[in-house]
């Protein structure tokens, strides 16, 4: 890096180039938070430009923001502006195979996530980027060599002439598939594992009805069926976008729209009307189901000249609604080790990867445990009795008993620290029944071998016997 020292001028902080590598969320984040600080910020994007392309392509999964995104954007000033386009859901709504609804709540009245748009939050942040004159976007330019040890990138324009740029940090935002990734694979040291879940995902809609939300527009909904499930979270333009979890051999079975209508009929019947048939026969067809996809690696970084956050870093099934909450926490941490350490990439990078590697691992974990318990555990009465034990204990120790949940999603938390905390409290509630069960059958037993109960079969003893007496006699006397 051309200049590391402790205290740095402005000059030199202007001469200190970073290359952001995608312009995604976590990208474009990230350039504001360095541009902010009156580096050269230079964010390379393959894809066109989001907000003039006809249709986006990626991903569209509606994204639910919560405290530790929202967090991260109010540093850079902008959680009003993006909180004013999100809709709170302040809890599950569990729609059983019955047609029964029942919701669990997040958290307390007061606590709720949003449910934002993908789309309008990227072109939201890439605006933001480009409102610092230090920074700039350069949409159609692919990464095609990465060469963390010199700081030197080699990048394919729109004019398909490779230019190799030279720069002092590397930052790499470029997804769970990266570019700059599979070039510190190469390097010795550098950990790496991915996993495919057997299950992919394909959307659908469920349009507005009568100009208004065809469900109640406050809530997550959930139809949960063991082995696969549907979630819907709402739109601003009132309708909501639902996804389809469900093993692949599955979703391969649904050859035509027979097959198609016959499996919603039987498994969410209730959700049939509302997509409307035409449209799911049609939609259901139009895209193939998308893999998922789990990436954890270590280090996050190479000497003091490359770094990965996001996805990059650590890919997430999207079941705990972290990815892009963690992935907007790597940015707010990042930036509050470069005040720690006085903009230091030397001293910064390390430190960044030794602090986020367990918490990311972490999430990653509890985000494949929570797609168990979406599917499988919430229609449940013991799942719900314990999150009723939960809230209580909640209720009574705010500060000593916190559920994971509310860890995780409204609070800053360090996700590794929730985890150990959230076992710790589990081996507490389950020690704590097996002792008031294990009171309750002494309690009762005390009751049936008790004084009392062994007066009362006395009594019923000595009647007894006076009947058999009687009986008796009367064999005698005839």
């Amino acid at each position: 890096m051309k200049n590391t020292s402790a205290v740095m001028d402005s000059s030199d902080i202007q001469r200190t180039s970073i290359a952001v590598i995608g312009g995604g969320l976590v990208g474009s984040l990230n350039a504001c938070f360095l541009a902010k600080r009156n580096f050269q910020v230079d964010v390379y994007e393959s894809r066109e430009d989001i907000r003039m392309a006809e249709f986006a392509r990626g991903r569209s999964i509606n994204l639910a923001l919560s405290y530790r995104g929202r967090q991260a954007l109010k540093a850079i000033g902008l959680e009003d502006q993006i909180v004013s386009q999100g809709i709170p859901m302040r809890a599950r709504m569990i729609h059983s195979l019955s047609g029964k609804k029942s919701a669990i709540p997040y958290g307390t009245k007061s606590q709720y996530i949003l449910s934002i748009s993908r789309e309008n939050l990227n072109k939201d942040l890439l605006t933001a980027v480009e409102k610092y004159p230090n920074a700039k976007v350069h949409f159609g330019h692919q990464l095609l060599k990465c060469r963390p040890e010199t700081g030197v990138i080699t990048l394919l324009g729109p004019d398909k002439v490779p230019k190799d740029i030279a720069c002092d940090l590397i930052l790499g935002c470029d997804g769970a598939y990266s570019t700059v990734r599979t070039h510190l694979v190469k390097k010795p040291r550098f950990d790496y594992s991915q996993q495919y879940i057997p299950h992919g995902y394909m959307e659908l809609t469920i349009p507005p009805q009568n100009g208004d939300f065809a469900m109640e527009p406050n809530y997550l909904h959930i139809w949960p069926r063991d082995t696969f499930m549907m979630i819907a979270l709402p739109n601003m333009n009132k309708s909501f976008t639902c996804t389809l979890f469900m093993p692949f051999e599955e979703f391969e079975k649904l050859l035509t729209s027979r097959d198609v209508l016959d499996f919603f009929q039987k498994y969410f019947p209730d959700s049939l009307h509302l997509i409307g048939k035409e449209a799911l026969a049609q939609d259901f067809f139009r895209l193939p189901a998308q893999p998922m996809i789990s990436v954890k690696c270590s280090s996050f970084h190479f000497n003091s000249h490359c770094v990965l956050m996001g996805d990059a870093a650590h890919a997430l099934v999207p079941f705990f609604g972290q990815g892009m909450n963690a992935g907007f926490e790597d940015c707010l941490v990042f930036d509050e080790l470069m005040d720690k350490f006085n903009n230091d990439f030397s001293m910064c990078l390390p430190e960044f990867s030794k602090f986020r590697i367990p918490d990311d691992h972490a999430i990653s974990d509890l985000s494949m445990y929570n797609y168990i318990e979406m599917r499988s555990h919430v229609n449940s009465r013991w799942f719900i009795f314990q999150k009723n034990i939960e809230r209580c204990l909640h209720t009574l120790m705010p500060s000593t008993f916190i559920p994971l949940y509310t860890m995780v999603t409204f609070s800053r938390i360090r996700y590794h620290e929730a985890m150990l905390r959230w076992q710790w409290q589990k081996k507490v509630i389950n020690t704590a029944l097996f002792f008031f069960g294990t009171l309750v059958a002494l309690s009762t037993t005390y009751l049936l071998t008790g004084p009392t109960f062994r007066s009362s079969l006395g009594c019923l003893r000595r009647s007894w016997n006076l009947v058999t007496y009687f009986q008796n006699i009367g064999r005698i006397s005839l």
